[in-house]
């Protein structure tokens, strides 16, 4: 880490702990902006990496495994640590405001808040489902979930609403874990039901024919019952309610649809698209305020991606560098999403499907292959170096004169 003790002349605020911004605390951490104070508010200090996520619900990792401590991270930064969740923005006065702070002032902000299900016009949702994002909201219900079962009787229905990679993983993850619950406590594993459904004509609608194939003959495998076209209408104490009449019983749902944006970006003017996401350039720059940044499934790209933990890692190193030259007034680094880029899909028991393109396979080594990736991200952020140098007053002066 290096020393700033450069007197302040901006403000870089981050809202949110996503993928994207704790590569942008490390980098700073390696090589500050003298002059530029950096301020992250995080409605969580231990942010969940979502790429391991079914791996901890299966019970591959512990929590640590799984989740950065932004404390430490801040501290390597020389940032300032709000915990709090933002409630706006107000981009003119640029002020940020959290409930139970005073408004926090800006010269820049960068936003990656991520998303949630979009379950606001479909009624239970909220009450009876358990909502795969926030996933420390998910983690800490799904404990719950994990004792209604081991204290139920008879058969216990489980219906996964959401038949993208979300879903798909976390039915099998979910099963396994749950069915591996049941057996080490001496109770029958069998008596678990699962169904997913999804309105789409066929799971994993977004990746190619043959990985399609592939999770649909090992749900038939794991005996987990697929719905295709079947549009949720609602969700009540013990039931899902399709578009089409029909009701399946449910003791529980797990909810993975699509995101849906929260809806203070909106509110306070920035330009966002028909679902509320931040509409940002190539820069990962606003298009209405040219001192606001959004990464990650806060955002809205001109070639949109699927929302996707993946992308938020992959544009961190573009975000951080486009922060410094907003800073110190110097060029942007345009961003180029992959379009053909590679998924590595578990299947709950330390096997993986990978897609790209048109192509697919599967096996346990690729299992072993996401693991050593996801263990190597992680170690990026939970063991931090310890680095000192004398950082200089020139580019706290470029900053006083790039306004």
């Amino acid at each position: 880490m290096q020393k700033n003790n450069a007197p302040v002349v901006k403000d870089l605020v981050l809202i949110g702990g996503g993928h994207a911004h704790v590569s942008v605390l490390k980098r700073f951490g390696m090589k500050p902006v003298p002059g530029l104070r950096i301020t992250l508010i995080t409605r969580d200090i231990h942010t969940p990496y979502s790429g391991m996520l079914p791996g901890y619900v299966a019970g591959h990792y512990d929590y640590d495994d799984c989740h950065i401590d932004l404390g430490p991270l801040a501290r390597f930064a020389g940032a300032r640590l709000y915990h709090a969740e933002v409630s706006g923005i107000d981009p003119d006065k640029k002020l940020v405001y959290a409930p139970g702070r005073p408004a926090i002032s800006y010269d820049i902000v960068s936003i990656n808040t991520g998303s949630r299900p979009n379950s606001i016009d479909i009624p239970g949702v909220d009450e009876y489902a358990l909502a795969a994002k926030p996933i420390d909201v998910f983690l800490r219900k799904w404990q719950q979930l994990v004792e209604r079962v081991h204290d139920s009787e008879g058969p216990f229905c489980i219906v996964v609403v959401g038949g993208g990679a979300g879903g798909v993983e976390l039915a099998l993850s979910t099963q396994l874990r749950l069915q591996n619950s049941l057996r080490a406590a001496g109770k029958d594993p069998e008596r678990l039901h699962y169904t997913l459904i999804t309105a789409s004509d066929y799971i994993m609608h977004m990746h190619n024919a043959g990985v399609r194939k592939r999770f649909e003959r090992i749900f038939a495998e794991r005996n987990i019952e697929i719905k295709t076209g079947a549009r949720v209408n609602e969700v009540t104490a013990n039931s899902i309610r399709a578009a089409d009449g029909s009701s399946i019983e449910s003791d529980a749902v797990i909810w993975v649809t699509t995101a849906s944006s929260p809806g203070w970006p909106a509110q306070s003017g920035l330009a966002v698209d028909a679902d509320g996401f931040i509409q940002v350039d190539r820069h990962l720059q606003s298009l209405s305020h040219e001192h606001v940044f959004a990464v990650g499934d806060a955002a809205a790209l001109s070639d949109p991606r699927p929302k996707s933990g993946v992308f938020a890692v992959r544009q961190g190193p573009v975000l951080a560098h486009n922060l410094r030259a907003a800073a110190t007034a110097k060029a942007l680094r345009p961003y180029r999403a992959q379009k053909n880029f590679l998924g590595l899909i578990s299947t709950g028991d330390k096997h993986a499907v990978a897609s790209r393109g048109n192509w697919s396979y599967e096996s346990a080594w690729l299992w072993t292959t996401k693991d050593w990736i996801d263990r190597k991200f992680m170690r990026n952020f939970n063991e931090l170096p310890g680095m000192e140098q004398d950082d200089g007053p020139s580019l706290a002066a470029g900053i006083a004169d790039a306004d």
